[in-house]
């Protein structure tokens, strides 16, 4: 069980976070970034999976630019609720929320970066624009769009291949412009790594998550 703490970003914005820190062995720290539900059951619990694997996890509650304590499902009313708070954040602010929790961590040894749908987008931008030390992307949609950013740290995608959200030919898109980046595809469609969805794929989770904690272990412990 972890504890909800306030973070400030640089623009003086005050959000939440939810912090679950490891009982044993740590290894250093991980910003979850959320997907367009918030900071939610789903979210929390993986930060307590990454804190028993020996990280600090922190997921930053970006929905605070809308209003606080904002926490939904998987229905479809979910979604189109959480595609207006989504739209209401710009991407330089978000960006912002996800730097004040990465320097939160800084004190935890170095810090990677995860996200999920829109988290994932937010990992690419994280990975080109602030100072961590790795990155791991989820089905982030809108990475297209930003595909001629670099990298400044070593980063990792991982996509389904029946995502109705992500057109196969976008992602080769970034491939083409990222030739050396490790893009994992898998038989499976948008939030397949989340056991709250019914998109959710045990066997491209499974195969998707010792990839992302041998990426961090290479790059953070």
């Amino acid at each position: 069980m972890g504890v909800t703490l306030q973070l400030s970003a640089a623009d003086g914005h005050a959000l939440d976070a939810y912090r679950a820190d490891p009982e044993g062995t740590h290894k250093g720290g991980l910003v979850v970034i959320q997907e367009i539900f918030g900071v939610n059951a789903h979210i929390r619990d993986v930060c307590d999976r990454f804190a028993e694997q020996g990280y600090t996890a922190l997921a930053p509650a970006l929905f605070d630019r809308v209003d606080k304590g904002i926490e939904l499902g998987y229905e479809d009313a979910d979604v189109a609720e959480g595609r207006e708070i989504r739209g209401k954040i710009g991407w330089d602010e978000a960006v912002a929320d996800v730097a004040a929790a990465v320097d939160v961590l800084k004190n935890e040894g170095k810090v990677g970066v995860v996200g999920y749908c829109w988290g994932g987008s937010l990992t690419w931008l994280a990975a080109c624009r602030l100072d961590i030390a790795c990155a791991v992307s989820y089905y982030g949609g809108q990475i297209p769009d930003f595909k001629d950013e670099q990298p400044k740290s070593p980063t990792i995608l991982h996509f389904g291949e029946t995502d109705g959200s992500i057109p196969m030919d976008a992602v080769e898109t970034v491939k083409a412009a990222h030739s050396d980046l490790p893009v994992y595809i898998y038989p499976a469609g948008h939030g397949f790594a989340c056991d709250m969805r019914g998109s959710y794929d045990a066997e491209s989770t499974a195969e998707a998550l010792p990839r992302t904690l041998a990426h961090f272990a290479q790059h953070i412990g």
